[in-house]
């Protein structure tokens, strides 16, 4: 048999988009676009299509999103002419607060344990967006994920990729802290105790019961339920927080879009607590120049980094549970506010600080049907395997978004029970004239306002096409004057924005950038797709 390194890729390679009529899924491994697909020729929807990818996906990328997941989803009702948003984030266990926090010698929330988990909502989720637009029995939707569960499915290699390096990170923190490490170290470790590498064969026999269950009982038992049960008792066995009301209570919310104009398109985000709104506060500052003729400029480069810094330091500042926001959404993109802020922006690189509005490791999926229905849906578990908690027997295993909160009191984002954290995962949408363009989204922690600005610019100011729109370089704001370019950047335009100021990084492991997909319709009513050439992205067509 010939021998190769699946790792090793010496020449460049390209991707065209993918035209279809009848239907098109698109996510970060084969499999799982494949799932969508099968349902679409199925006769399900756009909406059914994607809640079989999202179930399916844990088992396909159990390093980005699991059962223990948050979601969020904008669907797009062709029926309706009209744009729903889903917010299907988590609350923060009742028992726990930031002072309790800074009790148990903490000065910043942690990652690992039990302390940054929170009820989880992607099943919820599942259920709602069933409820309320599904076609397709759950048990029929869920089925691909109990048939590759029992049947095994390969890992992928960026998936290997981040699963040995996330397995290091659980590792150090269950040899600081055993307990409630153990049981997640047994599930997602190979039987030598070694990651599981490109090709072995992922079985999951825990995770196809708990997919059955939740199909009969349309995802209850997770809430109110036996799940529930096993979850609240595994917690209090090993040192959590949770208790029985934190689930029975826990509800996904239908939530308006939020949106604004960038040069005759409407950009359409998830409102806060999710911070999409910084994709829509960095666009109105882009909008009020003119581009650069040229996409690969210093201008358009650094344009680009100001304008996401500007918005950020406001987003992270001011972005928290809606419920306990004192910034207003509508102050923080006004087109006042917007002119004040793009005043700051000049040809050197800013220490970017946040200003006052009110004066004035994750999946992303999407798809399409032919009757023009659309969602833009993304879950996730935070920093790769998240918590590091997993519950025996159940396939369960929990995200760690509490991290994200403050134990700052005087931050709208403090930790406090039943509170929703500061959210990085944002579904993205394309609108004009009213009508759908299509959903797109970059996933990929803070990059991901960054890779929906990148991939928007690329789209309507440079005219590339949806796969172009995702392979041109790309840019990250890290933090202060830290900015990180692909190697793929012109080596003038890094000089350049070096000599502007800006803490130049060239990077060369693009895994950290962004993994996007996009489906735009085409006037003639086609579906045209771009999947991301950065990780194992796929587009499935009909």
């Amino acid at each position: 048999m010939p021998q190769y390194n699946p790792y090793q890729y010496t020449y460049p390679s390209r991707r065209n988009v993918v035209y279809a009529k009848n239907g098109m899924a698109c996510t970060s491994v084969p499999q799982g676009a494949q799932a969508g697909l099968e349902v679409l020729k199925a006769g399900g929807s756009a909406v059914d299509a994607a809640i079989a990818m999202a179930a399916a996906m844990p088992l396909f990328e159990p390093t980005g999103n699991g059962l223990g997941s948050d979601a969020f989803a904008l669907v797009w009702v062709e029926q309706e002419k009209r744009l729903y948003g889903l917010n299907a984030s988590g609350v923060a266990p009742a028992a726990l607060s930031a002072e309790t926090v800074m009790e148990l010698g903490f000065t910043e929330m942690p990652k690992e344990g039990w302390i940054p988990t929170m009820v989880p909502g992607a099943p919820a989720g599942w259920a709602e967006l069933h409820r309320r637009f599904g076609t397709k029995p759950l048990a029929e939707l869920f089925a691909p994920a109990i048939f590759y569960a029992r049947q095994g499915t390969p890992v992928s290699v960026n998936v290997a990729r981040q699963w040995a390096r996330d397995a290091a990170r659980i590792k150090k923190a269950m040899e600081h802290n055993p307990v409630p490490h153990e049981y997640w170290w047994n599930s997602f470790m190979k039987g030598d105790g070694t990651p599981y590498e490109a090709g072995d064969l992922f079985r999951w026999e825990e995770y196809a019961r708990t997919m059955e269950e939740l199909a009969e009982t349309d995802c209850e038992s997770y809430y109110r339920g036996a799940l529930m049960e096993r979850m609240v008792s595994f917690s209090r066995e090993t040192g959590g927080y949770f208790t029985e009301d934190d689930f029975r209570h826990y509800r996904p919310e239908w939530v308006e879009p939020i949106s604004t104009d960038y040069r005759g398109y409407t950009v359409c985000e998830i409102p806060p607590n999710g911070h999409g709104i910084t994709v829509l506060m960095a666009l109105n500052l882009l909008k009020g120049f003119e581009p650069d003729p040229q996409r690969e400029s210093v201008t358009t480069y650094h344009r680009i980094l100001e304008a996401i810094k500007l918005a950020f330091a406001d987003t992270k500042t001011y972005v928290a549970d809606p419920r306990y926001m004192t910034t207003r959404a509508e102050d923080m993109l006004s087109e006042a506010y917007a002119a004040r802020r793009r005043a700051l922006i000049t040809d050197r690189a800013l220490l970017p600080q946040a200003g006052d509005p009110s004066c004035g490791g994750t999946i992303y999926l999407c798809t399409a049907d032919g009757e023009g229905n659309m969602v833009s849906w993304i879950q996730s578990t935070y920093t790769t395997f998240g918590a590091g908690v997993a519950v025996p027997g159940t396939g369960i295993s929990f995200q760690n978004r509490g991290a994200n909160f403050s134990l700052d009191p005087s931050s709208d984002n403090c930790l406090a029970g039943g509170k929703k954290s500061y959210h990085t995962i944002i579904p993205g949408f394309l609108m004009k004239d009213r009508d759908a363009v299509g959903p797109f989204g970059v996933m990929g922690a803070f990059m991901q306002p960054q890779g929906h600005v990148q991939v928007l610019v690329n789209t309507i100011d440079y005219h590339m096409n949806p796969q172009q729109a995702l392979d041109a370089p790309r840019m990250q704001w890290i933090g202060g004057r830290h900015i990180q370019l692909e190697q793929e950047v012109l080596p003038e335009i890094a000089k350049a924005l070096a000599a502007m100021g800006h803490e130049v990084e060239i990077i060369s492991d693009r895994i950290d950038m962004g993994r996007g997909q996009i489906i735009w319709r085409t006037d003639s009513g086609l579906l045209i797709g771009g999947t991301e050439p950065r990780c194992d992205g796929a587009i499935a067509a009909w």
